[in-house]
């Protein structure tokens, strides 16, 4: 059975959670008669807590707007959200604010349970985050504590991983966990084949902790595995293109998962795949730097064609503003009496 106490704790949560219940609601909630709600409400008034109460057969029970409510309890899901939150706001910064955050992080540490309070430390020890550019929501915020933690402790796990066309179970020994462009992937040794594998958390049909430990490799970039790997995944065209800049600067320019870049003679070699071939064409003139395409040829004509389109662009002239004080009358005189004679610049756009 529960202690009153108890009782009163889960009334004053479940008031924090919803902003209006009735007292037949709470008494299902707990399992008690309303009497025992009024007697439970009074008690959490006595304390100090305004709980404001509504007369009547559809009467209820809310706190009042704006209260701060202490004490603070969260559940495992709900601490995870915050503190993913407060990693994040820490990951883009906010100029000023970060000693703000940093102090949401402390005083979150301070309240939580022991227990719920090493699970979270294991998720910020074990979560690296690549340079965002997007946030996803987390599809399974259990599935990431028990990862988390279990790479923090060197912990081996099994799960049951949905590839691309079959499913799999497997042991792995976790590194990391990384956020890279609005997805999780889970770094570490796969015992299926024996290597080092990337795996989306999202594709994580199941998972257990195991009893087994393992030895981490020294000075493991988990962050960089995920970008190296993506920027290495077969698919589309194969591309070579001689960047003509400095091999630091290209790696400025360049993200990381976008492919390889090797220093070569007259400048940079970026290796990638894509598809389409007019994606890579944009690319290469955001890169902004001279350029040779070694492969593939089509790349060329993709290009060409992208020239073309801003050539276009570029020879329109800009729109002619109406003549003041013409009517809409007079204006359609010479569209009835001449056929329309388009501007130079106009005519060139569309003939071309």
């Amino acid at each position: 059975m529960y202690h009153p106490t108890t009782r009163v704790l889960t009334v004053l949560e479940l008031l924090q959670s919803r902003s209006r219940l009735s007292g037949g609601e709470l008494a299902d909630r707990l399992d008690v008669d309303r009497r025992t709600v009024r007697r439970y409400v009074s008690t959490l008034q006595e304390l100090g807590v305004p709980v404001e109460s509504e007369p009547g057969r559809y009467g209820g029970y809310r706190l009042r707007p704006g209260y701060k409510l202490p004490p603070m309890m969260f559940t495992e899901e709900e601490a995870l959200a915050l503190i993913l939150s407060l990693l994040v706001s820490r990951r883009v910064g906010f100029g000023q604010s970060t000693s703000a955050i940093e102090g949401a992080l402390a005083k979150i540490d301070r309240v939580l349970p022991d227990r719920l309070r090493g699970r979270v430390q294991a998720v910020q020890g074990a979560l690296t985050f690549t340079p965002l550019r997007g946030f996803a929501g987390l599809a399974d915020p259990a599935a990431l504590l028990a990862l988390s933690t279990a790479a923090q402790e060197n912990r081996r796990v099994w799960i049951r991983y949905q590839g691309g066309e079959d499913q799999t179970e497997r042991s792995i020994d976790p590194y990391g966990v990384v956020h890279h462009r609005g997805r999780w992937y889970i770094v570490g040794w796969c015992h299926l084949r024996e290597d080092v594998r990337m795996f989306r958390l999202d594709r994580v049909l199941a998972l257990e902790p195991l009893e087994d430990d393992f030895a981490r490799p020294l000075d493991f970039d988990a962050a960089a595995f995920v970008t190296e790997s993506l920027a290495r995944l077969p698919y589309g065209w194969p591309v070579e293109v001689l960047l003509e800049i400095p091999l630091a600067e290209a790696r400025r320019r360049i993200a990381p998962d976008l492919g390889t870049l090797e220093e070569t003679s007259g400048g940079v070699l970026f290796r990638t795949q894509a598809d389409p071939l007019d994606w890579m064409a944009r690319l290469l003139v955001e890169i902004n730097c001279p350029f040779r395409i070694e492969h593939p040829p089509e790349l060329r004509e993709a290009v060409r064609q992208l020239a073309r389109q801003i050539s276009r662009q570029a020879r329109r002239g800009p729109r002619r503003p109406a003549r003041p004080g013409r009517t809409r009358a007079a204006r359609a005189v010479p569209q009835t009496a001449a056929p329309t004679r388009l501007e130079p610049a106009v005519a060139a756009g569309q003939t071309r």
